[in-house]
């Protein structure tokens, strides 16, 4: 582990820092030791607001930069929702995980109310993942625009006005499809033997009812159409290729790019309509973190979904990681209570400062934990036996 210790000292508390490091090096050495050599692990994390202060939170504690650290050192690729304008968070966050290891890609800000000003990045370990030159944000074709809420609310409303004069509803015009609210971010990557694309997002959230719902399950189906339809294209042009070069019965699944899908997609819950929307077109969602193989969620929406042609897939296991465990934990008002930023007409009652510290918690570690997955990547056993068969 190459995480660089050296500014604890400079920190407002260093003794307290450096015990709760000990506190997470301690409880997640198990999680480091899952980063084998014929594995990725993989993970997805929402960093709340990284590092913008724009709701008067923060800004983060020079320690928590080191507890943020001690969390991403346990992958080797992680996608990073609601990073903000200023990156100098983001550089300071791979100085200590340390730059002569780590890599990152970042997004242009998303403009516009609902993309919030965000980035999106992927922070990766030179040493297990290679960036395959391509990456990009994703924008649909026209015959794949998403129906926004605000349309949706038109159309409901003229679809009542109708009805309550015995007319008909006009239909939902086409040309005021929108392209998605914060745009979804696609690399390729390669880890040991797996080639496979990467595409991170941070679906529009709204209201869980209503227009605003309709245009978050919208925008998952969007995304999952695009790369199933992507996917399939591609299968079926190398297909082409190989009947026109006369072998016919070329097996093109090796050659076929393979999806991950993952970030914060909204979703309510696993039996509900956004689960629905991303669980089509052959996406799945490894059953390591599927359904309720994670007992202790506090909600469901971050998301990983696969849509691989590569049969030697395997996700080998998956899992959370609990941000309170050894930092900022429900016991620990006294420790940082100096440190919760306080607004003038905030009451001192002791119920409302321990309401106060659990929402300014989240602004220094997150509102959401890290969602992982351990996928193999050693198929040198497959190749051989392939070769050893004539394959």
């Amino acid at each position: 582990m190459t995480i660089d210790y050296s500014g604890v000292a400079r920190t407002k508390d260093p003794a307290r820092t450096s015990e709760r490091l000990l506190r997470m090096r301690r409880r997640l050495r198990d999680l480091h030791d899952k980063r084998t050599e014929g594995s990725l692990m993989l993970a997805t994390w929402n960093i709340r607001d990284f590092d913008g202060n724009r709701f008067g939170w923060g800004p983060r504690l020079d320690e928590t930069f080191y507890y943020l650290a001690e969390v991403c050192a346990c992958f080797d690729l992680i996608a990073v929702q609601e990073v903000n304008d200023d990156l100098a968070p983001l550089e300071r966050l791979v100085a200590i995980l340390g730059e002569g290891e780590w890599d990152w890609l970042v997004t242009d800000l998303t403009e516009g109310r609902a993309g919030n000003g965000e980035r999106m990045a992927f922070l990766y370990r030179r040493s297990r993942v290679s960036f395959r030159h391509i990456a990009g944000e994703i924008v649909l074709p026209d015959g794949q625009l998403i129906v926004g809420a605000k349309q949706i609310e038109a159309a409901e409303a003229a679809a009542e006005a109708a009805a309550a004069s015995g007319g008909a509803a006009p239909p939902v015009e086409p040309e005021r499809r929108q392209q998605f609210a914060r745009s979804p971010f696609l690399v390729a990557f390669q880890a040991g033997w797996f080639r496979f694309s990467l595409c991170t997002v941070h679906i529009y959230y709204g209201d869980e009812s209503g227009p605003q719902l309709e245009h978050r399950v919208n925008e998952i189906a969007g995304l999952v159409d695009f790369f199933a339809d992507r996917q399939d294209d591609e299968a079926r042009a190398l297909r082409d290729r190989a009947e026109a070069a006369g072998a016919p019965g070329h097996d093109t699944r090796l050659d076929v790019e393979n999806y991950i899908l993952l970030g914060d997609f909204n979703v309510v819950s696993p039996e509900h309509r956004t689960m629905d929307a991303l669980l089509r077109r052959g996406f799945i969602v490894p059953e390591q973190i599927g359904g309720d193989a994670i007992t202790d969620r506090d909600h469901f929406y971050d998301q990983i979904a696969v849509r691989t042609k590569d049969d030697r897939f395997r996700v080998l296991e998956g899992g959370i990681v609990d941000l309170f465990a050894d930092v900022f934990g429900d016991d620990d008002l006294e420790a940082w209570g100096d440190d919760v930023t306080v607004r003038d007409d905030d009451s001192d009652e002791p119920d409302e400062v321990r309401k106060r510290y659990e929402k300014w918690r989240t602004w220094q570690m997150s509102d959401h934990s890290p969602l992982w997955i351990r996928i193999d990547t050693d198929f040198a056993d497959e190749y051989l036996e392939s070769v050893g068969a004539g394959g």
